[in-house]
């Protein structure tokens, strides 16, 4: 039997089907809708998350510094409550290095959900809160508290949802996969805004600043509906993307 040059075996590895790894008729033809429910998902998360991010910064300019900082000075209010807004920019990093770590360990979908639920929990949180009056200065200390537990998730999410979209695409459409979450910021902020101008124009700016302000935050409960969505998706293994 003739000896076979070194070069063949590589060719005969790269051309070998592992037993268990063979995508199937059916599989292929499974993999493009399944992939493109992951890729909304994780677009609708990134939605959600930036939604929650356009509606503290509106409600900060709006209502939250005289509700959270009174100080007799309505700038001085105002600068208070954007600092506020600042602090989830500065935890971002955290959420990137724990939330990578989870994914790496437990699985990019887990990490994912518990990053939105976290965020959830957090505006709804906001949404929540009684004002300096009723509670003094408890209610700045939980006010950041909450920022930053939604920098933690920002951070966490952001990531985690590219490269869920990314694990999940079809071979040559990694990268348009990939793309499809970035259109969550802009998607987020007019949802911010679709909700925060008719909320202010059937409550009125009396009814908005009292208390009216806090539905917008509430309603990001819908988070819970994005959760069972993404509960769905089947985990995705390092050994299954190929760079």
């Amino acid at each position: 039997m003739p000896e076979l040059p070194p070069h063949a075996f590589s060719k005969i590895a790269a051309t070998a089907v592992v037993p268990g790894t063979a995508a199937s008729p059916t599989a292929e033809r499974l993999a493009g809708p399944r992939a493109s429910k992951v890729a909304v998902a994780s677009m609708v998360g990134t939605t959600i998350e930036y939604y929650d991010f356009a509606v503290y910064g509106t409600a900060g300019a709006l209502v939250l510094g005289p509700a959270f900082f009174p100080s007799g000075n309505a700038t001085v209010s105002s600068l208070a409550a954007f600092l506020t807004f600042a602090a989830a920019f500065l935890a971002r990093p955290v959420g990137v290095v724990l939330f990578g770590t989870i994914g790496d360990r437990l699985g990019r979908r887990r990490a994912l959900v518990v990053s939105l639920l976290l965020m959830g929990v957090a505006t709804v949180g906001v949404g929540l809160l009684p004002t300096y009056e009723t509670a003094g200065l408890l209610v700045p200390v939980l006010l950041v508290t909450l920022r930053l537990l939604q920098g933690v998730s920002m951070g966490g999410e952001w990531g985690g949802a590219v490269l869920l979209a990314a694990e999940h695409a079809p071979p040559g459409r990694r990268a348009l996969y990939a793309a499809v979450p970035q259109a969550g910021p802009s998607l987020g902020f007019l949802l911010s805004t679709a909700v925060i101008l008719p909320t202010l124009d059937i409550a009125g700016r009396d009814a908005f600043t009292d208390w009216a302000w806090r539905i917008p935050f509430l309603l990001s409960t819908v988070l819970v509906v994005v959760l069972i969505c993404l509960l769905a998706l089947p985990e995705t293994r390092d050994q299954e993307f190929d760079v």
